[in-house]
């Protein structure tokens, strides 16, 4: 039972930051399309397990991305990325926080982190990981702060 509820969370973490979902239902719905059979109230309760939050735009966050969301969506201007590599763009002075602020949230995906002034530089572990890192970012950039 707990390596199924493990199992379901770390899907829960891959989907939360790859998809924008708003509902306990959407999520149900892309948990059986991996193969998890849950029902809504189990996957309430993964939320409340896993520390889950709603931004204000309605999309779920994990608590440990709420901090990278702020940095993201208030600093950075632009996100590309270049083989394996990201380089995002930030307000002048601010890439050292976003960079320490990826490097907090652990995301899988990334190797590391480089930040100059205004600029970071993200390694993902191949080039399908950089495109997870950009995806992460502008679900993250496109909620801004009211």
């Amino acid at each position: 039972m707990a390596k199924r509820r493990t199992g379901r969370q770390e899907a829960i973490r891959r989907i939360v930051r790859s998809k924008s979902i708003r509902t306990q239902r959407d999520l149900v719905f892309e948990l059986r399309d991996m193969g998890f059979t849950c029902t809504q109230a189990t996957v309430s309760r993964d939320i409340t397990d896993m520390g889950l939050r709603k931004l204000s735009e309605g999309a779920y966050v994990l608590a440990e991305d709420l901090h990278l969301q702020h940095m993201v969506s208030e600093f950075v201007v632009a996100i590309e990325s270049v083989g394996n590599q990201v380089v995002i763009k930030t307000q002048a002075g601010t890439a050292p926080g976003v960079a320490a602020a990826i490097d907090a949230a652990e995301l899988l995906e990334v190797v590391g982190s480089i930040a100059g002034n205004d600029t970071v530089l993200a390694i993902g572990r191949s080039s399908e990981g950089a495109a997870s890192i950009v995806s992460l970012l502008n679900k993250l950039r496109s909620v801004r702060r009211s």
